[in-house]
């Protein structure tokens, strides 16, 4: 069982539980655990470095006549004296490694159940990167087959089901799909050792992304093989869940030492700038002298701290809606990161319909590559697509740096409007027009005051296009004149700002269902911003005070069910969840039964019944395809009932 509890984007934190019952917090990684050599004990692993999860290779065990004896007799939580949750490899990467194993899949599947594993996993085929797409494609058709007849034969015992395809997108999405339908519980993505050992990272986004665009959302993704701290950021920002890592004990026995930005040899470093629990009070000098094996235990312990650590930091970030930004600073670890970051904006669509409307804290411009991030596009988009110029001719104004740029640029901007002029200004986003520029993502943010030459261009190219469709006359905002004009009322400009932040957020249609009639716009006495839409006197909106957008009250969902045809913001619940939703309770996945598929999370969603009557409002905390797929989970987090009205 997969639960969703946080997310940024793809991200999530979830919580996964076995079918023993056995639960843990992901994202996580599960350490590889030699059955013969434990550098590390499980116990430690569990205790000292609270890792949840293990996975040990069960085709050692059943070749190894003493630990398959053991591992039968006892089953292996007991034998490895692990209480958590334990997954099994199935023998695939010795075949990757030595060729082809002598057993079949029928046999390991039995014997991970005779020894009571938590996660077992399917005698797949692993793909290589240089087979060719036939190979490949036959290779996927013995992958699934067996992954069927191991659903068969499973029993109790969760199953891993492989997404395997080399190289080839088309093929790890199909392979990904046709797994998505069949009973297993876990999705790990295959293959990728060979990507990640030589450093081919844009090839790897491929991988992920094709592999999460057919994969079932409801069940945890397992990036097998993949360990390394400078790794982690940048696929659990794509989507991945489960981490696996025996480098912690390979690189220790070669005297290798990770650290977030790379793995170094000790006997190539100058110093020992290290201050976890393994290496703490030791020189450089004292790490050489000691004896191997205590020296490859000491190395090993460093290397899980430094994963650890590295996991807790991903997991703060996306907790705090910041993970694009450890990902972009991660990506600056090596050159072929860099590149994998870049090919992850070719994914900028399929990623935008996961990405939040509005986050807590700012967007801070690392790069051009910040350019990549879904948030960059929809604001492109919703401003070609949903905003209404209020008079044909644009001032365009250059360089502001204050924010919002219509207090900054206060007196520029009423001589513009004095001249029938609308002030917009060319920014790092692109075009801002006046009225939307205290709203999410254009006051939360920060970029450096010296533009890069791609960020200029890309910018100037959106902004011609946005003027060339909403404008008439384009002039220069510095170069006007004074003008005997007369002012706009800031009443006016108020409700201009207050209708042009209701189209971009929920569409032309929707806001002009909640602006109709007459239009009382009450204000805080502090700041002076927008607080409360009153038409036709109904409280209909409530604007925030962190980003800028709205809250949807009763009276406007109301408003727009009766004017914007279904499913626009839309998600209808069961005649039985109905009572609940309405008294204030949250909405459940598993009592949906429509939901509008282009609300993103953190949407404002309006919760209805099955004759599309309106029974609560809330924002949305999944995307239509999590909630239809997920077994258990909270979809929408209710804010009020019309039971409360």
């Amino acid at each position: 069982m997969f639960e969703i509890l946080r997310r940024d984007g793809m991200a999530r934190i979830g919580k996964f539980t076995t079918n023993s019952g056995r639960t843990v917090e992901t994202p996580t990684l599960l350490p590889v655990i030699n059955p013969k050599i434990k550098t590390v004990t499980p116990r430690e692993i569990y205790e000292d470095f609270g890792f949840g999860a293990i996975i040990t290779n069960s085709y050692i065990i059943k070749n190894n006549p003493a630990l398959n004896e053991e591992a039968r007799a006892k089953g292996l939580h007991e034998m490895l004296d692990f209480p958590g949750i334990i997954m099994t490899d199935s023998g695939t990467f010795q075949s990757h490694m030595y060729g082809e194993v002598e057993m079949t899949n029928k046999e390991i599947i039995e014997f991970q159940k005779a020894i009571r594993t938590d996660i077992g996993t399917v005698l797949d085929i692993f793909t290589e990167p240089y087979w060719t797409e036939q190979q490949t494609a036959d290779s996927i058709v013995t992958t699934l087959e067996r992954t069927e007849e191991a659903v068969s034969l499973k029993g109790e015992m969760m199953l891993n089901g492989v997404v395997q395809g080399s190289v080839y997108p088309n093929l790890r999405k199909d392979c990904a799909e046709k797994l998505a339908k069949m009973d297993i519980d876990v999705h790990p993505i295959g293959g990728v050792v060979p990507l990640m050992e030589q450093y081919r990272y844009s090839e790897l986004v491929d991988v992920i992304m094709s592999s999460k665009m057919g994969l079932n959302p409801n069940r945890p993704v397992h990036l097998f093989g993949a360990g390394h701290p400078m790794l982690l950021a940048f696929a659990t920002l794509m989507g991945c869940d489960l981490f696996d890592s025996a480098s912690y004990a390979k690189f220790a026995k070669d005297d290798r030492m990770m650290f977030i930005d790379g793995s170094f040899k000790l006997a190539e470093m100058q110093s020992l700038d290290c201050n976890c629990p393994a290496c703490r009070g030791m020189s450089i000098e004292a790490m050489r002298k000691t004896p191997k094996n205590e020296r490859t235990r000491i190395l090993a312990m460093h290397n899980l701290y430094a994963i650890k650590n590295e996991l807790n930091l991903v997991k703060r970030y996306l907790r705090e809606g910041r993970l694009w930004e450890l990902a972009e600073l991660r990506a600056r670890a090596h050159p072929a990161m860099l590149d994998g970051l870049r090919r992850l904006r070719d994914y900028q669509e399929f990623m935008e319909k996961f990405d939040p409307i509005s986050r807590d804290g700012a967007i801070f411009y690392t790069g051009i590559e910040t350019r990549g991030r879904p948030v960059f596009k929809r604001y492109a988009d919703r401003i070609l697509d949903r905003y209404v110029a209020p008079t044909k001719k644009a001032a365009i104004f250059y360089g502001g740096q204050g924010k919002p740029y219509s207090r900054d640029m206060a007196e520029m901007f009423a001589k513009a409007r004095k001249q029938g002029y609308t002030p917009v200004v060319l920014s790092p986003w692109g075009p801002v027009p006046a009225e939307l520029d205290e709203m999410y993502p254009l006051a939360q943010s920060l970029f450096p005051d010296i533009e890069d030459f791609d960020t200029t261009s890309e910018s100037e190219e959106i902004t011609l296009e946005f003027l060339e469709k909403h404008f008439e006359e384009t002039v220069n905002g510095s170069e006007l004149e004074d003008s005997e004009g007369e002012d706009v009322s800031e009443l006016d400009l108020d409700i201009r700002r207050a209708k042009a932040v209701a189209r971009y957020q929920f569409g032309l249609e929707a806001a002009d269902a909640l602006f109709r009639g007459t239009i009382e716009l009450r204000k805080s006495k502090k700041t002076g911003k927008i607080r409360n839409v009153i038409s036709d006197g109904e409280h209909v909106l409530s604007m925030r005070a962190g980003d800028g957008m709205y809250t949807l009250r009763m009276e406007g969902a109301k408003r727009i069910i009766a004017s914007v045809p279904a499913p626009h913001m839309r998600m209808a619940v069961t005649d039985d969840s109905v009572p609940f939703v309405s008294q204030g309770r949250n909405a459940m996945c598993q009592f949906t039964t429509a939901c509008d598929e282009n609300l993103v999370p953190m949407d404002e969603v309006i919760v209805v019944d099955k004759n599309d009557t309106p029974v609560a409002t809330g924002r949305m905390l999944l995307v239509a395809n999590e909630i239809f797929n997920m077994k258990k989970g909270i979809a929408v987090k209710i804010r009020s009932g019309s039971d409360e009205e």
